[in-house]
This record gives C-alpha cells, structure tokens and sequence, in this order.
C-alpha cells in the first residue's frame, strides 16, 4: 500500500519541485555547486562528449551541451526537462541522473562511476539538496594552474608524475579540482590516470590537454630514453635557430646527425628556395668551390633570382584560391602578376596581407579583390582570414564553442562580422554552365555596402564586429571594418600574425611546422620549440616582415642544414628538427626536374612555349571541349591542389600506385624521354665520352657526380648498347626513377 502510495506521490512532488527551483535560494549562498561539481561530474564520466550525450542530436532523448559549454541550458535539462523525470527529489538515489551512470538501469553508454563513488555523492547531495541553482553572481571561473609547471616535463619509461591541478575564480579564491578535471593526453607515450596521475609508457612527446569546466591549458611532456652515459654532439651552432634547437634536443638526450654533404645541400637548397634543381654547371661550380661560406653565398644568390619569386608566389596562389572557375583567366592572371610582383619588389609580408584584407573594386583592375571573389559569404571569409593570416582554425566554433580552444560560438560571429558587408557587382558573367552559380566569368566590383550584420543562429542577434582574443573595435560613424580589421591582423600587438607566418615558412623550408599543423595554433597544441618561434617572430617583425631574411636566417642555419640520415639517438625523432625530413618532391618540383633532367619543357595549352609548372598562375578549370595536356595531367595525378581551400593541407605529396605507374611507363615521361631534340640528342651531337655523358646526367639529375661503381656500369651499358639513343634514354629513366631523384632529401 505504502510503495503504490509514493508512486503516485512522486511525479506530483517532482513537479512542484521543478516549479519551485525559479523561486528557491541556493542551499549554498558562497557556492556554486551544479557548474563547479555537477557539471565537472558529467564532463569527467564523458557524459557531455561528442559520442554521448554532448552530441548535436543528443542520446536516447538526453542532450547535454557539447562539454558543458552551457550550464544554463544543462541545468534546465537535467531539472525540467520531459518533467523532471532525470532526478528524484523523493529519493535521489533512484534519479535516472545516478542510476543510469552507475549501470543500476540499462545504459548504452555502460557504467560511467560507481554507486557510493565520490562522483556519485556528488551527484546524489546535489539532488537531496533540491537541485539547487547556481548564483547568478556567483565568482566566475577565469583560469587554471597545474604543477609541476614546467615548460617541458621529463620522464623516462615506466616513470610518472602526479599533477595538481588548481582552479581560479574572479573573486581570487583558489580550489584544488584535480579530482574532477578531465585529462587528454595527445599521444600513447603518455597515459593519463582518471586521478591526474601520469605515467610514462614509451619514448616519445605529447601534450596534455587539461579541462575543467570552460577552461583548458596544456601541459608538454617528454618521455626520454634513460641512455645514462650520454654525451652531447652537435655541428656549430650559426644562430639563434640552432641554439633553441640545440637546447631541446640536449633536454631529450638526443644529438643532432651531421651536417649534409655538399650535393645533398645544393639540391635541397635550390628546391626549397627555388623550386628547381641545379643545371649541371652551377653544381660542377658549387662542388668544386673549397671556399669555407660557399653556403652562405649560395644561399644569397636564390634569394635574389626572379625563379625565388616564381615559387613562392606558387605558395601563396594556392593559399589565396587563385583558380579559374571562381576568378576566370583574366583574374587569375592579374591575381598571380600581383602576387609575385609583390614577392619580386620585397614588398613586407604586413603590407602584403594588409593588402589583401582591405581590398576592394574591379578584381581586373586591383587584383587584391579576387581574394574576396574567391570567398563568397561572411563566414567563409572570416574562417580564410583567421587560419591564413592568424594561424587559427575557427571551424569548430560555427556550430558549438571550440572543444580545443578558447573560442566560443559568440567569437566566432562576432570575427565574421567584420565582413558582412563585402558586397559584389557583378559587371559582365559569361560562364559556360548556367546551371553551375560557383562559376564566374567576367570582371566583378568588390565594394562595402552600407548596412549588413551577421546574426548569431542561436537567437538571430546582430554581432557587433570583435577581434578575435582582444577588445571589440569602436566602429561608429564612417569608420572602414576592413581597414580596422587589416590594421588590428598586422599590428606588432597582435600575438597571432608573426608567429602564423614564420611558422608557415618553417613548414615550407623544413617539412613540418614548429607547430604542427601549422594553421592550427591554439593552447592545446604547444609549439615544439617555443623559444624558437617567439624569437623567430621577434625576429621577422623586427626586419618589418620581410621574406627573404626569414628564409636567409633559417636557410644559414645548421638545423636546416642537416643531414636525413639519423642516429641512434634521434632515430625516431620527427618533430624536434634533429634531422632533415625526406619528402617528396611536389607536383611543380617534380615535372620541371624531369623537363630540366631530359631537356624538353613542359606543354601547358594556352600558355607560352616554354613555361616551367612552377610559373603557371593558376588552376585550369574544364572548359568546353578543352582537354588537358598530359603535363597538366600529370600535375593533378601528383598532387597539385585544386585550390579550393584555404590550406596546405589540399597539396597531397603521398605516394600512390598510379604515380609509380606513370613514372615507369606513363605517356607523359615517355614522351620528354623520347621528343627529338632534347637533352640526350644534345649529348649524342656533342662528341662526348660515355663516362662524360653519365656525369653530366647525373649532375643535372642529382646534382652530384656518379661514384666508381654507378660511372663503371654506366659506361659498359653505353658502349656495349647497339642504340646509344635508347641506352641514353634507359639510364635518364632510371635516374629519374631513384628515390634520390624523387625525394627531397
């Protein structure tokens, strides 16, 4: 009688219980109990994650804001949601809020703590307190502390560590949350224990991501292998580079391979700095040249020739989407004149961007605007600009507040207002496809319209323009947004724009970023070697921005001039620049080294006989009946992007079978190898030697001369050849097929 009696008590209690809770004081007046430890419950047991209840469609009817993002949403959730039937205020021991975690009623999700747990007492006192609400004025949330505070913590294997972790609020109270705080280690070398205890599993480096309710920050470790009779070695330090680099890699008991030869250098140089190899007379000079700063002079005279030019304005018409289908022929080509000019005259990287941010009118006549051309609606535009020029994803925050980063949703439309107003007349489209609305064709006016806002989809509020991390501009009267925006990305207050761009040509120039990836900078992903990258940005803002310096200093150093070859101590190593990367060459790279090794250039339709890859200004797009030629084929299959993201990431350099297939047999290396009058008929005219005839094929493919076992057969496989064509033709095939030749080593 008594239990038929309390169910039927117990959903009228619960209702005036859910009604009541608007009027109810908090049980504790100095506390905030549901966001300090309910919600820190719930995101520790992965209740609010992603895959569970944290879901943009929720779990079993149950939706929680992704990562307690909103404790006002939670609140109402948990308390009123579907009647309150999620607590008990009867008996809170049988509220579905403990039951379902601790397994005691079928849960998908399986047991989360158990009953009896402080995580459970939580929870349960919460409850029989009557689910009390937070004070609105209760102290904020504004950072957290953990120890050891090292910048890198060490370990070795089988080691460990116990973190404490300790909570700030705005009235300056302190609150140790290591319990209820969420650790994330980025790698398996590290193992988190639910208790905030780290244990070191095997060598290797990871960041540790900590969280506690809306705040996160990142620890580094290390786990380093015990080599007890450790002794530091190292090539000459030349800069500041190599004395960062250096001191890391002393920290991890790791040595630095040696520096590379001279051949390995020349090629590497001339690739990354140019995007060409060496002809075979600049390297029998640089081979045979003892003086002790040939580097350095070398180094200086790419910077200075038009091709550095030609490279990097490749770089960046990739970055800035310059392809036809969007921009048109005529915009793609002013847009890339523009872009390399600016490369050609030294023009500082901050007025580069500056530019391109506030750019507007004709996209033929101020070819800057084509970058609004290519980026057609606020947010677009605002996610281009921030991961380009700041280094920062925002992604993430258009649908939720970032779950690695600081940026919320409300960041995210307040950024994108600033370009609402980027309006478009469109003077004359003369695109082929009427059906297809992304194609232009024709000259376009970018202008700013007078009114236009972004509105936050949550409520459709208007979102007054805010720089991302810093005070909201005062935007009254007149006042420009693009131009406020431009000023506030390249001002030396910024913390985002130097480190961004440095960080990119460190990328460029050594195979990975000093934070990798390298548009992806946030707390949650440190920088390898911070010191570096702050003094590389120092550096680069001190020399107003000015490209060729950054590649000069990094170029000189002896970490970049180290060789691939590792040692056994940094055998493993990728992120710690203790040796080069080997990489393959890029599409461009690759199909001008195979026109400069047989002598025949490329063919591209509509462009100048004669045109290496790396000079193209844009991305063909399919037009009509035009087909492509088999060097524009041959670019696609290797790589090239088709621009239509704002990233490095669309570049492929992976190997694939198709690529092997076309290399060895495919019609677009056949026909360089076999077209009359290039390089091979050249050396049949010329009355050379078979032994002279092998090395001058291996200094224009390899930079380096054949050793006595590579001239040896090379020579017997030309003479004995009844064909000394084809013989030619078979030993260019196999150079350009070795790994020596694809690879940038």
């Amino acid at each position: 009688m008594l239990s038929r009696f309390l169910t039927i008590l117990r959903p009228i209690a619960a209702a005036a219980c859910c009604l009541w809770l608007d009027y109810w004081p908090v049980v504790h007046a100095d506390d905030a109990v549901f966001q300090r430890e309910v919600m820190a419950v719930l995101s520790k047991a992965g209740c609010n994650q992603g895959v569970c209840h944290g879901n943009q469609n929720g779990k079993g009817g149950f939706k929680l804001s992704l990562r307690g993002q909103d404790p006002r949403i939670d609140f109402a959730t948990l308390t009123h949601d579907q009647g309150g039937r999620r607590v008990n205020l009867v008996e809170p021991w049988h509220s579905l809020l403990l039951q379902k975690p601790t397994a005691a009623v079928p849960h998908q999700g399986g047991q989360r703590f158990n009953a009896g747990s402080w995580e459970y007492e939580i929870v349960r006192t919460w409850i029989a307190a009557g689910c009390p609400a937070d004070q609105a004025d209760a102290p904020r949330l504004t950072g957290l502390e953990a120890t050891p505070a090292e910048q890198l913590i060490l370990l070795e294997p089988a080691g460990g560590v116990q973190l404490s972790v300790t909570a700030l609020f705005s009235d300056g109270s302190r609150r140790d949350v290591t319990k209820l705080a969420v650790y994330e280690p980025t790698n398996s070398c590290i193992e988190a224990g639910y208790d905030g205890r780290l244990i070191a599993r095997t060598v290797g480096e990871a960041a540790l991501l900590i969280r506690y309710l809306d705040q996160q920050m990142a620890l580094r470790l290390a786990v380093v292998a015990p080599r007890p009779d450790f002794n530091f070695t190292s090539p000459a330090e030349v800069n500041y580079v190599d004395r960062h680099v250096f001191a890391k890699l002393r920290l991890l008991k790791m040595n630095p391979s040696p520096l590379a030869g001279d051949a390995v250098f020349l090629r590497r140089a001339y690739l990354d700095a140019i995007g060409i190899l060496p002809t075979a007379v600049e390297a029998r000079r640089f081979l045979a040249d003892s003086s002790a700063d040939k580097r350095r002079r070398l180094i200086d005279e790419l910077l200075e020739r038009p091709e550095f030019a030609d490279w990097w304005a490749l770089k960046w018409s990739d970055l800035l989407r310059n392809e036809e289908k969007v921009l048109d022929v005529k915009g793609v080509q002013n847009f890339h004149h523009w872009i390399r000019q600016s490369i050609v005259e030294g023009k500082p990287l901050d007025r580069f961007v500056r530019e391109l941010i506030a750019a507007r009118g004709s996209t033929y006549t101020n070819p800057p605007a084509n970058f609004y051309r290519a980026n057609r609606d606020a947010v677009t535009r605002a996610e281009a600009v921030a991961q380009l020029f700041l280094g920062v994803r925002l992604q993430c925050a258009k649908c939720h507040n970032h779950p690695f980063d600081r940026w919320t949703q409300g960041d995210y439309y307040r950024w994108a207002g600033f370009f609402a107003r980027v309006s478009y007349k469109i003077v004359e489209n003369r695109r082929r496809d009427a059906n297809d609305g992304h194609e232009f064709d024709g000259e376009q006016i970018v202008w700013m319209a007078p009114a236009g806002e972004v509105r936050d989809p949550r409520d459709g509020r208007s979102m007054e323009p805010c720089f991302l991390g810093a005070p909201a501009p005062d935007l009254t009267g007149d006042q420009d947004r693009l131009e406020e925006l431009a000023d506030w990305i390249v001002s030396p207050d910024n913390p985002f724009f130097a480190r961004a761009q440095v960080n990119r040509v460190w990328y460029h120039l050594l195979g990975r970023g000093i934070v990798d990836p390298i548009d992806d900078f946030r707390a949650t992903n440190p920088p390898a070697i911070p010191a570096l990258l702050e003094e590389l940005a120092s550096d680069f803002a001190a020399r107003r921005f000015d490209l060729r310096h950054l590649v000069r200093t990094i170029m000189n150093s002896s970490t970049y001039q180290l060789a691939a070859e590792p040692n056994e101590t940094n055998r493993e190593d990728e992120a710690n620049f203790s040796h080069a990367l080997v990489r393959r060459l890029s599409a461009e790279q690759l199909l001008d080294a195979l026109s400069q090794t047989t002598g025949a250039a490329p063919r591209f339709e509509g462009y100048p006989a004669g045109m290496r890859a790396g000079q193209l200004p844009g991305v063909r797009a399919s037009r009509g009946r035009r087909r492509s030629s088999l060097d524009e084929q041959f670019l696609t299959l290797f790589g090239k992007p088709p621009r239509l993201l704002t990233c490095e990431c669309e570049r492929s350099t992976e190997a694939t079978l198709s690529q092997a297939f076309q290399l060895v047999s495919g019609p677009a290396i056949n026909e360089l190898l076999s077209r009359r009058d290039n390089r091979l008929d050249a050396l049949l005219a010329s009355g050379l030697s078979a032994a002279d005839m092998a090395r001058e094929l291996f200094l224009t493919a390899l930079a380096r001369f054949p050793d006595a076992a590579e001239s040896r057969a090379a020579v017997e496989y030309l003479n004995d050849a009844a064909d000394r064509r084809a013989a030619l033709e078979d030993l260019a095939w196999g150079l350009v097929n070795s790994k020596e030749f694809l690879l940038r080593q």
